[in-house]
């Protein structure tokens, strides 16, 4: 054979076994690139599975974590809640708070009446049981209006103070927010407790008799006689009650772990407005007294008020009709605070939006 002959056939085996050699390696490669696929889409069904099962088989902890967070939410998200909801707050609270005062006032008008007249007798002085409800239908016209401010103020100063206070302060919102509710509505109560009490004392038959002869006697100043003792009394009264109210509902749900319920809503009403009415007895008295005493002039002010009760009657003169007293706003607490929840619970459902003030909590 010739030596090109034997080149040829060298180069030719050479080729033949180069191509056997990579045709190997490229089955080889179709082997590999083959089971990488079957190992990535194995992946993606495990990925696809667990996936789908993490809200099934989600830790305490990070299922505690998913329901804070879609309870309380983070602090933008919380912002943004309240701006949405300032109208539907103003809203509720001055519905809420209208039908409030209106149902607690017609039913424990009463017990008021008795402790007004407790605190307006002198030493030996008998008290008048007959037209107990001397009064109440030119009342709740005020009413109404006076505790639908009042709310309605109320409920979105607290929501703005919640958000700008720490947490740990918090009952400071509710104070400053019952100050503000109690300053607001005082424009209508002021002018409404004037002529509920001088009906009770029996100066007049009618809201619309006192209110004529108030103007035409003593001006537009008799409307709003005792305005400082009302502020005096009534702006305590309002943030002390409404804190205490707020503290110890937040401080149930902790302890209970769930909303409260309606009888248990009363229940911390009741005890708010019992310890606020406690307190504030003295400053009610005193309110009181100025604010019927029309033109007599007996009172210079409140000063003059104190002395001059305590020097006729004696320093216990303060506390005149604290039973009463403590027993109507107790009472009444219970009826009210019961009340003004329960109307927004049904306000909200009627709306389908959950309560915005639970965000405030």
């Amino acid at each position: 054979m010739s030596r090109v002959a034997s080149l040829s056939i060298g180069s030719r085996a050479a080729g033949f076994a180069g191509l056997c050699i990579a045709s190997n390696q490229d089955e080889q490669g179709g082997k590999r690139r083959r089971r990488g696929a079957r190992r990535f889409a194995g992946l993606v069904l495990v990925s696809s599975a667990a996936a789908t099962a993490t809200p099934a088989t989600a830790t305490p902890a990070t299922a505690a974590t998913g329901e804070k967070k879609s309870c309380c939410g983070g602090k933008k998200a919380k912002m943004e809640e309240k701006k949405k909801s300032w109208p539907q707050i103003i809203l509720e609270g001055a519905v809420a708070g209208g039908t409030a005062g209106v149902t607690v006032e017609t039913a424990l008008y009463p017990i008021d009446t008795i402790k007004t007249r407790l605190q307006v007798a002198t030493s030996g002085g008998g008290i008048n049981f007959k037209g107990l409800y001397s009064g109440l239908s030119g009342n709740l016209v005020g009413v109404l209006p006076a505790s639908a401010i009042f709310i309605g103020v109320y409920e979105p100063v607290k929501a703005f103070l919640l958000n700008a206070f720490p947490d740990n302060i918090s009952v400071a919102a509710h104070l400053a927010a019952g100050a503000a509710g109690g300053t607001a509505a005082s424009l209508v109560r002021v002018p409404t407790e004037v002529v509920k009490q001088r009906m009770q004392t029996g100066q007049f038959p009618t809201a619309v008799n006192a209110v004529k002869t108030i103007l035409s006697k003593e001006g537009f100043r008799g409307l709003y006689a005792g305005y400082g003792s009302f502020l005096l009394r009534d702006l305590p009264f309002d943030a002390i009650q409404f804190a205490i109210y707020e503290q110890l509902k937040i401080q149930l749900k902790k302890t209970l772990k769930r909303d409260l319920k309606d009888p248990e809503m009363a229940v911390v009403g009741a005890v708010s407005g019992a310890i606020t009415g406690a307190v504030t007895t003295p400053l009610d008295v005193i309110k009181t007294r100025l604010m019927t005493q029309g033109t007599s002039g007996q009172y210079k002010g409140i000063i003059d008020c104190i002395q001059k009760t305590a020097a006729q009657d004696g320093a216990g003169a303060l506390f005149k009709g604290i039973g009463p007293r403590v027993m109507w706003i107790g009472i009444g607490g219970s009826i009210f605070f019961g009340v003004l929840e329960k109307t927004k619970q049904l306000m909200h459902k009627a709306y389908h939006t959950p309560p915005p003030s639970e965000a405030y909590f």
